[in-house]
């Protein structure tokens, strides 16, 4: 039965200590090297994200989305200055009673188009993390692979280490397998 690899999460001050002792360890020892069996590794989940091709895409993905919003949030915002302007310029011709249900409809307009402008934002983020987890979902075998041939225990984000030997850093490997991998499905 093959090991799985779990991500597991600890309290900040676990991880730091966790961190710092292996650092420590790793720092110590003059015999650390990428051929010899190191129990805990680093990774760089964010190198994982951009430089990889299946990564790097998810991310282009979720740019060109943003980009959308951006624009979008953009063409209304010029709408609602000249629709504000108009209403303005229109003031001294409207009788108080109107102008004030005209300029309270605007507002309600822009709070509506504000709160789903908002939420869009918020699906965004969300789509941005379902997404990073789905990649690293999806590299775990590849990782997990890289773990068993290291026989190593756990791999720590490398943003979570204070200090590590380079030769427990697995991302480079990661990335041209995964790469590999990629390349091998697009053909």
């Amino acid at each position: 039965m093959k090991p799985t690899v779990s991500i597991l999460r600890f309290p900040r001050a676990s991880r730091l200590l966790l961190a710092g002792l292996v650092a420590g360890a790793c720092l110590l020892s003059d015999a650390v090297s990428a051929q010899v069996a190191a129990p805990v590794l680093t990774i760089d989940q964010d190198r994982l994200l951009k430089e990889t091709r299946p990564g790097a895409s998810v991310l282009a993905e979720i740019e060109r989305e943003a980009q959308k919003l951006v624009a979008e949030n953009q063409r209304i915002q010029n709408e609602l200055i000249a629709e504000e302007r108009d209403l303005t310029d229109r003031r001294a011709e409207l009788p108080p009673e109107e102008f004030r249900d005209l300029a309270n409809a605007f507002d309600a307009r822009v709070q509506k188009l504000r709160a789903e402008q908002d939420e869009k934002g918020r699906l965004l983020n969300r789509a941005r993390e379902e997404a990073r987890r789905n990649f690293l979902r999806d590299a775990a075998g590849i990782i997990s692979d890289i773990v068993r041939a290291r026989g190593a225990f756990v791999v720590l984000d490398l943003r979570e280490v204070v200090a590590s030997a380079d030769a427990i850093d697995i991302t480079d490997e990661a990335i041209r397998r995964i790469n590999q991998a990629a390349g091998e499905e697009g053909e």
